[in-house]
């Protein structure tokens, strides 16, 4: 396994939201971790989307500028002292990966779509990070512009997570025709915020939490409003929140919405982030909401530097499904050690990351038999649509892919058509770390508990050169079978493999 990396002194989170992108920076030393810049501007990236799906061009162009003025600041960062993530708008926008490419060479540094429940569990850590442990079950609610999620957990561990697809930019856009407000309206958006609710209602009602927390843009905003007001002195209340709604009625457009604490370029979105809000407290019978300062953000910071120090909920979770799957732990652990050892010894003429290769080829290892438990036949296919489809916490989408394609083609005809789709940045890598995994698993075949023999492997530009001791291959007959089978396997391929 990769050595333990020594975390850089300054890290930064970016969280390109569906309403805002948010920046924060911070120093980290000798284990303690401290905020020493804050980023912040309205993007509204989910009401750029067009019907069709497509990220119109002004939304694009907001949200370029924004992340160059971030990029101004983190640009010339170590790689791995960033993490940037994409939300529910990128989620869902059938022009994001055009667009990704120009926000990384914007921001300077990749940015990663999460899930919805990653970005749920991401919340609850930045929410917890930023409160004292009381003991209690608590229920998180984090509205952001395009969903909304909802978690309950205990301390820092996440015991059931939600993400909705309804937010304060979208609720706005559907439920405010014109931009007015009125009673009708906001029923309006409150019911269908109710329906979308429903299916969770039941199991989140009952899931015995004792206290509420809110975090992010809506919910800090509705606070500041109902404080400043003086309709509660101790955080979000329903009826709070009601007067809130009868009081924006009166203003009878979002244009002429001026509120003690609402921020000008809060406002445009603010009245669908109530209407949510509002459902969220009666459809789970909430009286009281108490709003923490952690969010996405801090919880990405948290999540780097669990990375830093081999504390990766990535492993975790790779673990747990592999777990749940039956997987024979002992011919992985094979597996993975003789993956290892290539990488050592290729990844300097190769030009790979050894660490990020190391990594990725021990969670293949580890799942590369995930589909077994459920046929034979096609293991490998049955093994990629698990891993692809699976809710991994820690792992981008993007990860989650390459991931299950390292699975796929571990074994038979090789993936040339499905790494096409791979995002470019990554394909070449990924291509050799299939090379590796599948001469580590091909070498493993009899799943002998015999360790294999000390043997070199030699990389080239497009080939690789496997040296056994002298006589070895010829006392091994099936094994040099097997070679012989892969190197046909890979004529579709630019690489070619030796064995000697």
């Amino acid at each position: 396994m990769p050595r333990r990396k020594e975390p850089p002194e300054n890290i930064a989170a970016v969280d390109l939201g569906s309403n805002s992108f948010h920046m924060v920076v911070a120093r980290l030393k000798e284990g303690e971790l401290s905020i020493i810049d804050r980023l912040r501007e309205t993007v509204r990236l989910a009401e750029g989307l067009g019907e069709d799906g497509t990220l119109q061009p002004d939304a694009r162009a907001r949200a370029l500028t924004c992340l160059s003025r971030f990029g101004q600041r983190i640009r010339d960062w170590p790689r791995g002292s960033v993490r940037a993530v994409g939300t529910n708008a990128l989620r869902v926008a059938n022009n994001a990966k055009s667009f990704l490419g120009e926000a990384e060479e914007a921001l300077g540094h990749s940015i990663e779509v999460i899930s919805g429940i990653e970005e749920a569990r991401l919340v609850y850590q930045g929410v917890t990070r930023s409160l004292a442990d009381d003991g209690r079950r608590r229920l998180v609610i984090d509205i952001g512009g395009s969903s909304t999620e909802l978690i309950i957990g205990e301390a820092a561990t996440p015991l059931q997570m939600e993400s909705l697809r309804m937010g304060c930019v979208t609720a706005t856009q559907r439920h405010f025709p014109q931009g007015l407000l009125t009673k009708k309206y906001f029923r309006k958006a409150e019911l269908h915020a109710l329906v979308e609710l429903e299916p969770v209602t039941f199991s989140y009602r009952n899931a015995g939490w004792t206290s509420v927390v809110g975090s992010s843009g809506t919910i800090r905003a509705a606070a500041a409003v109902i404080r400043a007001a003086g309709w509660s002195d101790d955080g979000i209340t329903r009826e709070a929140i009601e007067t809130l709604i009868g009081r924006m009625t009166e203003f009878g457009s979002i244009e002429s919405l001026r509120l003690t604490g609402l921020n000008d370029d809060r406002a445009p979105s603010f009245p669908g982030g109530v209407a949510v809000l509002s459902s969220v407290f009666k459809a789970l019978g909430i009286e009281r909401m108490q709003v923490a300062d952690g969010a996405l953000r801090e919880g990405l910071l948290f999540d780097l530097i669990g990375r830093f120090e081999h504390d990766d909920i990535r492993s975790a979770s790779v673990a747990a499904l592999a777990k749940r799957y039956h997987i024979d732990g002992e011919q992985a652990r094979r597996v993975n050690e003789t993956a290892q050892t290539m990488i050592n010894q290729v990844a300097e003429p190769w030009g790979l990351d050894a660490e990020y290769g190391a990594q990725f080829l021990a969670w293949g290892a580890e799942l590369h038999e995930i589909g077994i438990d459920i046929a034979h036949s096609g293991y490998h296919k049955h093994g990629a649509y698990i891993v692809e489809n699976s809710d991994l916490l820690g792992f981008s989408t993007d990860e989650q892919r390459l991931l299950a394609l390292l699975v796929r083609g571990h074994r038979r005809k090789f993936p040339a058509e499905q790494l096409k789709e791979c995002p470019d940045y990554a394909r070449a890598s990924l291509v050799k770390l299939l090379l590796l995994l599948r001469l580590a698993v091909l070498l493993h075949r009899s799943r002998s508990r015999d360790p294999l023999p000390e043997f070199e492997l030699s990389a080239a530009k497009k080939g690789l050169r496997l040296t056994f001791p002298v006589g070895w291959l010829e006392q091994h007959p099936l094994t040099q079978a097997d070679l012989a089978e892969e190197m046909r396997l890979l004529k579709s391929t630019d690489f070619t493999i030796e064995a000697v």
